[in-house]
């Protein structure tokens, strides 16, 4: 991975149950993000999805990408044009930066057919490369017979 490396794009059609379903899981139970008529008598045409919705698609977004052993360590997002059922969110990433420690920062954006839903940074742990696995690997093996010598000598 390098800084400026463009992560491919992940197209997320915004359906009422993804929208009420994310609003369920994250115990988000303002009725705009469930009740139609409620929403649009506040001033919104339809229910849209809710911000830690989106903070979880985002995520997903990135370790998809990434793969699975990446850990997250920092979801950093701002909201604009809100999603709502029947439109899809396309989300981009490009790394900006790329730690010695084993981190990196991703640049995520999210767009739908009225804007930017979502922009944001997403810092990750990195996987350990094969080499520094194997070292850390023998080096834990190595620990474990010491301590079980250790333990052996005791009894």
């Amino acid at each position: 991975m390098r800084t400026g490396e463009e992560l491919a794009p992940l197209e997320i059609a915004v359906t009422r149950t993804l929208i009420v379903a994310g609003a369920i899981a994250s115990r988000d139970y303002q009725d705009v993000h469930h009740d139609a008529e409620t929403a649009r008598r506040k001033g919104s045409p339809d229910i849209f999805m809710n911000i830690l919705t989106t903070n979880g698609l985002v995520g997903r977004y990135v370790t998809d990408r990434l793969g699975p052993a990446t850990v997250l360590r920092k979801v950093a997002i701002r909201l604009g044009a809100p999603n709502y059922p029947g439109d899809t969110m396309v989300l981009s990433g490009r790394v900006t930066a790329v730690g010695e420690d084993g981190t990196a920062e991703v640049a995520v954006v999210g767009t739908n057919g009225i804007g930017r839903h979502v922009t944001g940074t997403v810092t990750v742990a990195l996987p350990a490369a094969p080499a520094e696995r194997d070292e850390r690997d023998e080096r834990d093996e190595r620990d474990e017979r010491d301590e079980r010598d250790e333990r052996e000598g005791a009894a």
